[in-house]
Parts: structure tokens; C-alpha cells; sequence
């Protein structure tokens, strides 16, 4: 009789969970997919004012596919804990001209991170393939339009509250349970929009509205919210919870981060979204191969 870790690896091997993008097609199935991080802001968390200007936010694009990124995650606003809304006139200045640049010299599919409709609409008009939304199309009706019109790949994340108010002191009952439902909700908001199923990601939201303890067992019970039958995206680079675990500052989380990725990548993750492209590149290149080994 198969043990239980068996059968687990043999139905991530024969589960088939195709990605369609305009450019070119993803079969997450196959192996763990990486999205390099591209802030076009003067204050993330992370790289606040790296990439401001153009021809910075594009040379660092470009630098991530070369080091093996899948897709780039292009975003105009900081959504750290505490941060204000941006104008949505401000947030479209920063990354159409980033997107515009990017999709003519690459067939690597962009994705434009944002919660307001008409950035999205905007960016998918300028080149942009995908959408990354915080809110899970909630904080803006539109969304779910846009992305059922544009038939696009759409990434659904859980947040507890909004980027101003998100770690006020958040509190769950059963975090996996309660990030679940949100999910199973959203999911269900996107379908009947118009969305098709195959095009929903999933992103448990590491860092949006979590204490510490809640990250942990995120990243511990990731596999469960594969019962939702949608790709998982983690996104754990160079966050707070790894900062509070090894008593280290912002720039000296490499490490954490990828002892994160890899966790993550071990428990089911289909993409990771990371600022160190090479880096992680090496290190899922590795799991994927004990993952998968006969």
C-alpha cells in the first residue's frame, strides 16, 4: 500500500495546472515558477527609490529574466503595513512606462500589481498579462470586470483589513480555515464575474494583516489550501516575520528568504514571488528535483 507521502507526490506529479498567457504558456505542474519582484516606488518596504526611475525599474526587470524570472511583478504602490492609498493618476505614471518598455523587449509575461480597476486596465492595454490583486478583487468593484474582459490570469490574495490597518493587531480563531474561505469567496466572486477557473491563482498573503505565529502556519499547512484546486502563490522575500525570527534588518534577510522559499516550494508552492532572482532560482531548481525524483 502507498504511503501517504507517495500518493502525495504522485498526484502533483499527474495533476496538469496550465497557465495561458498571450505570449507563451506555463505548466506550474511541472516545476516551481518564479516572479521577480520590480517596485516602482520611492517606498516599499524592501527597495524603496532602487528602480524609481525608468531606466532603473526596466535594467532591473530585464536582469531578473535573464536570471531565470517566469514572469515579472511590476507595482506602483506601497502596500507595507501603515501606508497610504496612492493616487490612481500617480500609481499609472510610475509603472505604464515600465510595462510599456518591458513587453517590447520581452516575451516574459508581466503581471501589474494593483487593487484599483483602471491601473489594471491600463497596464493590460500597455502590455501587462496578468493581474496581482491584494484584495482579491474586493477593494474595487471594477476589478472583476476587467479581469473577466481581458481574460487574464488573475491572482486572488487574502489581507486581513488594508495596507494602513492590516497589523492592528489582527487576530484569527483558525487562520488556514479563515484564509480558506476568504479565498473560497473570492474565487467564487471572480467565477461569476465571467472569470475562467483555470485562470485563478491563489496567494495566502504572507505579511497582510498576520501576526507572526499566523505566518509560520501559512507557511507550515500551505498544502492545505490546495483543496481550493487552484495554483498556489507564496510570496515570502524579505518580509517582517523573517526579520522578527533572526533579529535582522531588511537587507540582511537573503538567507531567511530563501530557508522561506524553500518551506514553501517542499509544501506545495506553484510560484514564488522573490526579489533575488538567481538565487532562488538555484534553490527551487534543487527542490523540484528532490520533489520529483523517481
Amino acid at each position: 500500500m502507498e504511503s501517504e507521502s507517495a500518493q502525495r507526490k504522485l498526484k502533483r506529479k499527474s495533476r496538469k495546472m496550465i497557465i495561458q498567457f498571450k505570449t507563451k504558456k506555463l505548466d506550474l505542474s511541472a516545476r516551481t515558477h518564479i516572479t521577480g519582484v520590480l517596485n516602482v516606488t520611492p517606498d516599499s518596504f524592501s527597495d524603496g527609490g532602487r528602480f524609481f526611475n525608468l531606466e532603473d525599474a526596466v535594467s532591473q526587470g530585464m536582469k531578473m529574466v535573464e536570471e531565470g524570472a517566469d514572469m515579472i511583478d511590476v507595482g506602483g504602490e506601497s502596500t507595507r503595513p501603515g501606508s497610504d492609498p496612492l493616487p490612481t493618476e500617480e500609481e499609472l505614471s510610475r509603472v505604464i512606462p515600465v510595462i510599456k518598455s518591458m513587453s517590447a523587449k520581452t516575451d516574459v509575461p508581466i503581471s501589474i500589481d494593483t487593487y484599483k480597476a483602471e491601473v489594471a486596465r491600463r497596464a493590460l492595454d500597455a502590455g501587462a498579462q496578468m493581474i496581482n490583486d491584494i484584495s482579491a478583487l474586493r477593494f474595487d468593484p471594477g476589478m472583476k470586470q476587467v479581469a473577466s474582459e481581458f481574460e487574464v490570469p488573475v491572482i486572488l490574495m487574502h489581507i486581513k483589513g488594508t495596507p494602513k490597518d492590516m497589523q492592528k493587531d489582527p487576530s484569527y480563531e483558525d487562520v488556514i480555515a479563515e484564509i480558506t474561505e476568504y479565498l473560497r469567496q473570492s474565487i467564487k466572486i471572480a467565477e461569476d464575474a465571467g472569470v475562467d477557473r483555470e485562470k485563478i491563482i491563489i496567494d495566502p498573503g504572507i505579511g497582510f494583516g498576520k501576526r507572526l505565529q499566523d505566518n509560520l502556519n501559512v507557511l507550515k499547512n500551505l498544502r492545505k489550501f490546495s483543496i481550493l484546486g487552484c495554483p498556489i502563490l507564496i510570496g515570502c522575500s524579505r518580509k517582517s516575520f523573517i526579520g522578527r525570527v533572526l533579529n535582522l534588518p531588511v537587507e540582511e534577510r537573503l538567507e531567511g528568504s530563501l530557508a522561506a522559499l524553500a518551506v514553501a516550494v517542499m509544501n506545495g508552492a506553484n510560484i514564488v514571488r522573490v526579489h533575488d532572482v538567481k538565487e532562488s532560482k538555484r534553490v527551487v531548481s534543487l527542490i523540484d528535483a528532490v520533489i520529483r525524483v523517481e
